[in-house]
């Protein structure tokens, strides 16, 4: 994949948050729903975030996938974890979900965490 998923992400969000200050009340009430929405509940926010990460991969949202896969992150989620969210959305998306879980695993690994865990699984 020759697009750098990190300047990417980046981009997306410096555009966003230019978008934001030009409509701010639009930002403020984007910004209230998933503060909601993946605060740890019956479910936590990590596995919020791991369910929306494949919703993005079946819908094919190149930004959501990069946000979702930040957030779980962020939530602790471990590459396994992440793995497997990506498994869910392909059992449902097929083809374009899996392509779409290319976009995951070239984050991941600009994010040296695909070797990392390839190392404590044994799996190199």
């Amino acid at each position: 994949m020759t697009e750098n998923q990190t300047e990417l992400k980046q981009e997306v969000m410096d555009l966003f948050n230019s978008y934001r200050r030009l409509m701010p009340q639009v930002g403020e009430t984007y910004d209230a729903l998933p503060g909601e929405v993946y605060k740890d509940g019956a479910l936590s926010g990590k596995t919020k975030r791991l369910m929306a990460l494949s919703g993005s991969l079946v819908h094919g949202c190149r930004a959501c996938i990069l946000f979702q896969t930040d957030h779980a992150l962020a939530l602790g989620a471990s590459v396994q974890e992440i793995l497997e969210a990506c498994s869910v959305a392909i059992s449902l998306g097929g083809t374009m979900a899996a392509g779409e879980t290319t976009r995951v695993m070239a984050y991941l690994q600009e994010k040296d965490l695909v070797e990392t865990w390839e190392d404590s699984q044994g799996n190199k």
